[in-house]
């Protein structure tokens, strides 16, 4: 792919359990769009940043229509998701290189505005589920940008303002590094224990099951036997004090590491782990 490539956003499977993950996602500090309604039958909650995204992803409980890729994915984070200006041009991309899945699809939900509803319209195109067994990596085309990213929704109490890194577990960093460069525009530095992949604002680092280890510590995401897994999103925030604050008051006593440059904190009903930095 020759244009730059860019995180557009990371998903959080949440299955039948939205109304658990709503205020949990709250107490830390964020600022949750009101709930989404997709034709795919599918619902969601964002958390908005400057240029990318935060997604909670989930069902409607009794509802008939299931999204069988979410609920057969894990719980908790299986969302990687890049940009795309073009997903016809991408999904031609996704086939040069062997990586295709289905063809695009596209969808819409309604957004509720002062002036009355507009329909936010998305297409996307994923790569096939075997490539990275992580989880659900795919490309997103917004066709009403000016719906998702608005002003009244990028504010957050704990000054979250992107999403800087996304942490990949892995037996094999070095081999998984080099397949998301068949896939994306990018540069890839390191190897062995640690790849880093660069891209447009962000990174992905791709740790081995030891360093994530390390890394996170009792906070880290169980393998499972799984070869890879999506390991934590790290947000970059205007105050890191601000979060060991809210680290310190979270219900449950969720577990969490507090350091001068970092806020790490496990959320078990989610299955997920999020690290905050300046």
């Amino acid at each position: 792919m020759t244009e730059t490539t860019q995180l557009d956003h990371a998903v959080i499977n949440v299955r039948y359990d939205m109304d658990r993950a709503t205020p949990l996602f709250a107490s830390l500090g964020f600022t949750l769009t009101p709930r989404g309604y997709h034709t795919l039958g599918s619902i969601n909650h964002l958390m908005m940043f400057a240029t990318d995204y935060l997604e909670l992803l989930g069902l409607p409980p009794g509802g008939d229509t299931a999204r069988l890729e979410i609920v057969e994915a894990p719980l908790g984070l299986n969302g990687l998701v890049f940009k795309s200006a073009d997903v016809d041009a991408t999904y031609d991309h996704l086939q040069a290189v062997g990586m295709a899945g289905n063809p695009p699809q596209a969808f819409s939900r309604p957004v509720e505005l002062s002036d009355g509803a507009r329909d936010a319209r998305f297409r996307t195109v994923a790569v096939r589920p075997d490539v990275f067994p992580a989880g659900r990596v795919y490309f997103c085309e917004h066709g009403t940008p000016e719906l998702v990213w608005r002003a009244e929704w990028q504010a957050h109490t704990n000054l979250a303002r992107g999403i800087p890194e996304f942490v990949i577990a892995t037996a094999t960093p070095e081999r998984e590094a080099e397949r998301y460069l068949q896939l994306i525009a990018a540069k890839a530095t390191g190897g062995g224990d640690e790849a880093v992949v660069e891209i447009d604002r962000s990174r992905l680092t791709l740790l081995s099951p030891a360093r994530y280890a390390d890394r996170f510590g009792r906070l880290a995401s169980a393998m499972d036997g799984r070869q890879s897994i999506f390991g934590a999103i790290v947000l970059a925030t205007g105050n890191v004090g601000a979060i060991a604050d809210l680290a310190g008051k979270l219900p449950g006593s969720l577990p969490a590491v507090v350091e001068p440059d970092r806020v790490a904190i496990r959320l078990p009903a989610v299955e997920s782990v999020l690290e905050f930095v300046p």
